[in-house]
């Protein structure tokens, strides 16, 4: 029996792509909306996977870090692209850790604009 658990979150942020002959788009910004899903076979004592407070609160204060930015000037996408690929990447780095023994990261998606969702799964 497999278990998932989903958080969701939500950031405004702008972004610049830049293209392979180094032009950047023009800066421009989206509402973007996460959803970090964690998946494992069995609950803890508690008889849950993770804790939906705990991992929600993880996933504010990293979606709260890019709020209100410009992502291309970031730490995490001065050397790589702020695509929603990229993005859901960052994210999943920093929802992985911590996680018990038998829980593991799933899925991130992360959708830039309605109907265009980038879904990255860790391996």
């Amino acid at each position: 029996m497999a278990f998932e658990v989903c958080v969701k979150g939500w950031f405004a942020a702008a972004h610049q792509l830049r293209m392979p002959d180094g032009v950047l788009e023009p800066l421009h910004g989206h509402n973007w909306h996460v959803s970090v899903t964690f998946r494992g076979d069995v609950l803890d004592e508690m008889g849950v996977l993770v804790d939906f407070t705990v991992v929600q609160r993880r996933l504010d204060e990293v979606l709260l870090a890019m709020h209100d930015r410009n992502l291309s000037e970031l730490a995490p996408f001065l050397e790589t692209n702020p695509s929603a690929e990229n993005v859901a990447i960052h994210i999943a780095g920093k929802m992985s850790t911590d996680l018990r023994d038998g829980v593991g990261l799933a899925c991130v998606e992360v959708e830039e604009a309605p109907g265009c969702v980038a879904r990255f799964r860790p391996t």
